[in-house]
């Protein structure tokens, strides 16, 4: 997708469709759609990049729901180190990502060549 805002909508319309189709749970479902927005809309925002590429993946035991961003930026992820303030309109998202996921982190990206962010979660719960 193009880094662009309007590319967060199109990939949870995308994430939603798929994990339907997988016929996951409802809950399973919203945490995806969230998790690939706040992923996505990082990837844009922050990374300087002109595409990100996102990837869904259910484990073959069918246990996990693994969800990847891909984009050109280098620098390691991390949740900030002190917490946004009530005034502040942004600085949530990792944090949100980091309940919501069973796990999850960043790499080396071989497929964007930069860095991938993921976040796992439950697939049945």
């Amino acid at each position: 997708m193009p880094a662009l805002p309007a590319s967060a909508r199109s990939a949870r319309d995308t994430v939603r469709d798929l994990v339907r189709a997988w016929n996951l749970p409802g809950d399973t479902c919203c945490d995806a759609v969230l998790l690939v927005s706040e992923l996505t809309t990082n990837a844009v925002l922050h990374t300087g990049s002109g595409h990100v590429l996102c990837g869904l993946t259910l484990t073959s035991d069918e246990r996990r729901l693994r969800i990847e961003l891909h984009d050109e930026g280098d620098t390691p992820v991390s949740p900030p180190e002190t917490p946004a303030g009530p005034e502040q309109e942004g600085g949530r998202g990792l944090l949100l990502v980091q309940q919501l996921s069973y796990s999850w982190g960043s790499a080396r990206s071989t497929w964007a060549g930069g860095k991938v962010v993921w976040a796992e979660l439950a697939a049945h719960r």
